[in-house]
C-alpha cells in the first residue's frame, strides 16, 4: 500500500488521501498501543473523499465513528493484535 495524505487537519488529527496503489480513498488517524503509535486507515467511498476534500469538517462525524470502532468493516487492514487507542 503506498498511502498518499491529500488534505489533513492538525486540529482534529486526521487525514483523507488516496492509496496509490489500489487507488481506493480513505481517512485515517494515528492510534497509540502503549509501544508504538501507528496509523489507521479507513475506506472511504469517492463520493465521501470528495465531500471531505470541499470541507474537511464534513468527515468528523465519521472520524469520531471510526475512532470508536463503529465502522471496522471499513478498515483497509486489521491492526495488530495488541490495538491501539486513537490518539
Amino acid at each position: 500500500m503506498k498511502f498518499k495524505d491529500i488534505k489533513f487537519s492538525k486540529e482534529h488529527r486526521f487525514s483523507i488521501g488516496v492509496d496509490e496503489e489500489s487507488n481506493k480513498y480513505y481517512i485515517s488517524f494515528p492510534a497509540y498501543n502503549g509501544m508504538v503509535e501507528y496509523e489507521e486507515y479507513y475506506k472511504i467511498s469517492e463520493q465521501e473523499y470528495l465531500n471531505f476534500i470541499v470541507d474537511l469538517n464534513n468527515a468528523l462525524i465519521l472520524l469520531q465513528r471510526c475512532r470508536e470502532r463503529n465502522e471496522e468493516n471499513r478498515l483497509l487492514y486489521q491492526p495488530s493484535i495488541k490495538r491501539g487507542s486513537p490518539c
